[in-house]
């Protein structure tokens, strides 16, 4: 049977592959735009809903944060979202102010610490942490402002953690599965082990999700498990 041109021209989220011998099952652009839309309404119910609920305790956090310091109370990185397009992720702010010049005497100094910096792009032990920013990580309560990314449309509650640029040779040809879906809040990466799992690991994870991301069952399995991963705080640092 002859393959039509715009079949061709389909983006791969509208193909799904079937085990077994060759098959290939084409997904009508409709029911892809509607499960789309689908995952930004829940996005958006959620996100709002939560925002409501902790509004209190965010702003008890920005007030700790400012007298801890005197420091910015929200920081603000930039990561690349979906088609690779850069955007500025929220988070209160866990380190000191003058963290890059930290981090960059820990490296120069501490062969194991480069060492690591050059595996995992984190630290184990980061001087440049305060000690309520390493409470504000460990209960992963940092990450509260990226809340607001969800409803600006930057990011999603479920996605690939948001990389930086400097990430993007971890990744290397699954670098165009990052790119396929909104980097998340949450996702598999978080409720299978965070930082107690490899970097490699976390490649694979993200390019499995943005595989299944028209998954509405996926979505709300991982928004639920998410709430004793949290609690149970294992590989958070």
């Amino acid at each position: 049977m002859p393959i039509r041109r715009d079949t061709l021209e389909m983006p791969m989220s509208n193909i799904a592959c079937k085990p077994g011998p060759l098959h290939f099952t084409i997904r009508p652009r409709e029911k892809v735009g509607a499960l789309a839309a689908l995952v930004r309404v829940l996005d958006v119910a959620i996100a709002v809903a939560a925002l409501i609920f902790v509004l209190p305790l965010m702003g008890i956090i920005a007030l700790a944060i400012f007298l801890q310091d005197g420091g910015p109370i929200v920081f603000s990185h930039r990561r690349l979202g979906r088609g690779g397009k850069p955007f500025f992720c929220y988070k209160f702010r866990s380190m000191a102010v003058d963290a890059e010049a930290r981090l960059a005497e820990l490296l120069e100094r501490d062969p194991i610490a480069r060492e690591e910096w050059a595996r995992d792009h984190k630290l184990r032990n980061d001087p440049r942490v305060t000690p309520l920013g390493a409470f504000l990580r460990r209960s992963s309560l940092d990450e509260l402002p990226q809340l607001v990314n969800v409803l600006q449309g930057t990011m999603s509650l479920v996605g690939p953690r948001p990389i930086v640029d400097a990430e993007i040779s971890r990744y290397g040809s699954r670098f165009r599965h990052y790119c396929a879906v909104k980097p998340g809040i949450t996702g598999l990466w978080q409720v299978s082990g965070r930082n107690d799992v490899s970097y490699r690991t976390r490649v694979a994870l993200d390019c499995l999700y943005a595989r299944k991301s028209q998954s509405p069952r996926l979505y709300l399995w991982i928004v639920i498990v998410t709430i004793p991963a949290v609690l149970s705080r294992k590989g958070s640092y």
